[in-house]
């Protein structure tokens, strides 16, 4: 479906209020009835979707099913197999002026809901945070990225065939489409991207008082201790930062180490990159590319932001960027300045976990912070003395996989969590409850 104009998105957003008005949603074989179908289309067309992320971001067979079609099974099971439990009413002490009465707390369905999803994972995003709506019983209006043309389409086709089509609808479609919708008054909003567009969202969500989670990004370090195996410490770093070409929000952004570290560190990166990748990587089937010209122009405006240690390789025709990595980084050099989304990874020097500690700080919280180190002392002094949407201890981005885990940001790198449980509650209300006896 496409909405173009303030009219055709009001009769929408209207069609489904109406809808969840008849309390369908609220019964828990709608929901969960929705949730497995929904694993019924990822199931049945999960090769589809892969050949439709292949096509958009050049991603493998097996990244596909890894980060996006797998990921969002297990969500779903994870879910299923919780839901009836976190729907119970849960129990709350009363005060002795109150005797004899009883109360609780409910899950309510919050309503009519939109979801607004990122090019980068265009099924992952897009489908998860569906997953948390329908569990929680809303009427859902999706919105899937026009810059992964391929599997917007092929999702838009997907889910009605799947899905019940009178509480949960897709829309295709770019700035417009997008804008006519944020003019409606819905009872959340949804977004995963960048923080340009994030305000956006949260200025058209304050007219009608709508509560918004945004999943936005930043530089997220990587800071790596002296004491550690640099071999494994590369070998992750590179499985992390050059998944999807780079483009992952929660990827390390830039590397922090001592003088002494940095160079063998550098030599153990591009070892780990050639062990991954092949000494082409363009000739992987296991490395993608990037989405557009536009995010390839910008991303190799920022390959001369330092020493060339491995990789520096570009074809504009092909989308190719070749993972890289950059050493003798300056901290303001044109890749420090804006998260880099891309494969390039910068090596920044500091005299020890204090300057590391300082550096962090001084800039925008992230949405993740990895740490590579055997010290206790370390690892505290990081976790109490930064802020950081999420923290990684020798493994990058996995913290996203353990569902009973908030997944979400703090301060430029957005508001609010999801995942799992975190996902009920993001799009639910938790009502008060209180019965008194009248005799």
């Amino acid at each position: 479906m496409t909405v173009g104009t303030s009219g055709s998105a009001a009769g929408l957003v209207a069609r489904l209020r109406a809808a969840f008005r008849t309390g369908r949603t609220r019964d828990l074989d709608w929901r969960t009835t929705q949730l497995t179908r929904l694993r019924a289309l990822l199931t049945e067309h999960g090769d589809e979707l892969a050949e439709a992320l292949h096509a958009d971001l050049g991603k493998s067979r097996k990244e596909a099913y890894r980060t996006e079609i797998d990921f969002t099974v297990r969500e779903i099971d994870h879910t299923l197999e919780r839901l009836a439990g976190w729907l119970e009413p849960e129990p709350a002490p009363v005060p002795a002026a109150l005797a004899g009465a009883t109360a609780h707390t409910v899950q309510d369905p919050l309503g009519v809901v939109l979801v607004i999803a990122p090019w980068n994972y265009p099924v992952q995003l897009l489908l998860a945070p569906l997953v948390g709506a329908l569990a929680a019983g809303n009427a859902v209006v999706v919105k899937p990225s026009e810059l992964a043309p391929t599997t917007s389409a092929a999702v838009a086709r997907l889910l009605p065939e799947y899905l019940d089509t009178e509480t949960v609808a897709v829309v295709e479609g770019a700035v417009p489409e997008t804008t006519a919708l944020l003019a409606e008054r819905f009872d959340h909003i949804f977004y995963t991207g960048n923080g340009t567009v994030g305000r956006i969202v949260m200025a058209a969500a304050a007219k009608h008082l709508t509560p918004v989670t945004l999943e936005l990004g930043g530089k997220s370090p990587a800071f790596v201790d002296r004491d550690t195996d640099l071999r494994t410490v590369a070998s992750r770093l590179v499985s992390g930062k050059f998944l999807n070409a780079g483009q992952t929000c929660v990827a390390p952004d830039y590397v922090l180490t001592d003088p002494e570290t940095a160079a063998p560190l550098a030599e153990a990166l591009a070892a780990a990159v050639e062990e991954r990748f092949g000494p082409d990587p363009s000739a992987s089937p296991e490395y993608g590319r990037i989405v557009n010209g536009r995010h390839f122009d910008r991303l190799v405006g920022l390959l001369d932001s330092g020493r060339t240690v491995t990789g520096g390789a570009h074809d504009r025709s092909g989308k190719y960027i070749a993972p890289t990595v950059l050493a003798d980084v300056s901290p303001d050099a044109p890749v420090m300045r804006e998260e880099i989304f891309g494969p390039v990874l910068p090596i920044i020097t500091v005299d020890g976990l204090d300057e590391a500690i300082g550096f962090i700080n001084d800039r925008d919280k992230p949405l993740a912070l990895y740490a590579f180190t055997h010290s206790p002392a370390v690892r505290d002094r990081l976790l109490t003395e930064t802020s950081s949407g999420g923290v990684g201890m020798g493994l990058p981005l996995a913290h996203l996989t353990v569902s009973d885990l908030p997944f979400g940001g703090v301060g430029e790198s957005g508001m609010g969590n999801y995942h799992g449980r975190y996902s009920l509650e993001t799009f639910s209300h938790r009502k008060a409850v209180l019965d008194t006896p009248l005799g």
